[in-house]
């Protein structure tokens, strides 16, 4: 057996170019018109330019922007569930220039790129299909309504991975690196455990699940920005670490990241996983309850369902679909929906804002919810928080003194 092909059934399209080439482009792009781009296009670009993104050579046109909203096909007829596309508010760009893409966090140049496309969409029908609101209290929503009132198309050239190399060293890697290291270990079924939170014990339960029935499991962390209040991702590598490493047994999992912002798209944001998933060779993508979501917007099982209405042969990575998990009490042990016959109040159920709120007051979690060395990990980072706090505080006092 053999690792599923690259999206697209071809080879990975790596866009970043290295060496002389880099260098000469580089140079060239010093010259051009520049735009600004944001967190979340930065992402894509470095997705682009690493073969996250395979077979895209850059970002969307119209024509391919309404496919992906109203069918979730290109134009070419590519399944592909969330629009690539990149915005500006800049009149003067026109088609045929060529522009050099700057991060709006570092100013470094990330690409280059010659427009084929300048067009204007409407975004709350973007909102609508893709996120299924138009709420701009939904952040997805939010960054699609923030964009410039123009979208540019057109091939790029990558020069840059944006400092996750320098900042995450082996645990970037990508599609390239995690295809070499499943075929150097032996793995063919490989599932992906998407993360943008530390792992609790539920968390752990899941990728144990998938371990019985797989050659190993890709913790894939998501490395780009987050909505406020949630974990940095230094700190949930470094959760994730002490658990693999404590609770695993050895040669059964791989930490890796990746560069996306989250866009808490629920249902079509898993869909992408799985997509990208594949590019970076694994078969199963594990879904679990409200994957991707936010709020209430999704049903908690509606990313899972999603995979039974695309049409078949969209992906070769398919879902691994996972019911609750939990401790319970009775059962004295992890458990699922499918498997517990418990009521909930044998069940040790802690949401995000309570697990919060708890490591900021200095309060130990049940070992029922999370193991010891994890939560001593986030009890360090939340401490320093409120230390960080405490400060800003006594300053504010000083000044108004």
């Amino acid at each position: 057996m053999s690792l599923v092909n690259p999206h697209g059934g071809g080879n990975l399209r790596p866009l970043l170019l290295e060496g002389d080439a880099a260098k000469v482009e580089l140079a060239r792009a010093s010259a051009l018109p520049k735009v600004v781009v944001s967190s979340r296009e930065a992402g894509d670009i470095i997705m682009l330019g690493i073969g996250g993104f395979t077979p895209l050579d850059g970002f969307m046109t119209h024509s391919d922007w309404q496919g992906v909203c109203d069918g979730m096909k290109m134009a070419s007829g590519l399944f592909w569930p969330i629009p690539v596309t990149l915005s500006t508010n800049d009149e003067t760009i026109a088609v045929g220039n060529e522009i050099a893409l700057v991060s709006n966090e570092s100013d470094e140049i990330l690409a280059t790129m010659k427009v084929s496309e300048k067009y204007v969409i409407d975004k709350a029908h973007e909102c609508m299909q893709v996120y299924k609101t138009t709420d701009t209290e939904h952040p997805g929503v939010k960054m699609v309504m923030d964009q410039g009132k123009y979208n540019l198309a057109g091939a790029i050239k990558v020069l840059s991975t944006g400092g996750f190399t320098e900042k995450y060293g082996e645990q970037f890697m990508t599609p390239a690196e995690t295809r070499a290291k499943f075929q150097a270990m032996g793995w063919t079924r490989i599932a992906a455990f998407q993360t943008r939170n530390p792992m609790h014990r539920s968390h752990e339960y899941l990728a144990k699940i998938a371990i019985e029935t797989m050659d190993g499991v890709l913790i894939h962390s998501l490395l780009g920005n987050l909505k406020p209040g949630d974990i940095p991702a230094e700190v949930r590598s470094e959760a994730i670490e002490v658990l693999t490493k404590n609770y695993f047994a050895p040669n059964t999992t791989i930490q890796a990241g990746y560069p996306l912002d989250m866009r808490y798209a629920g249902p079509r944001e898993a869909l992408l996983h799985a997509l990208f998933r594949q590019n970076y060779g694994c078969s199963h993508l594990i879904v679990g309850r409200d994957h991707a979501g936010v709020g209430d917007y999704y049903g908690p099982f509606d990313a899972q369902k999603i995979f039974d209405d695309i049409p078949k042969g969209s992906l070769e990575t398919v879902n691994m679909n996972i019911d609750w998990t939990f401790w319970c009490n009775k059962c004295g042990g992890m458990a699922s929906q499918r498997t517990c016959p418990h009521s909930k109040d044998d069940r040790i159920l802690l949401s995000g804002t309570k697990v919060r709120s708890m490591l900021s007051e200095g309060q130990t979690l049940p070992v029922e919810f999370s193991r010891p060395e994890v939560a001593a990990v986030l009890q360090k980072y939340y401490q320093g928080l409120s230390a960080e706090q405490n400060v800003k505080v006594e300053l504010k006092g000083h000044s108004a003194a």
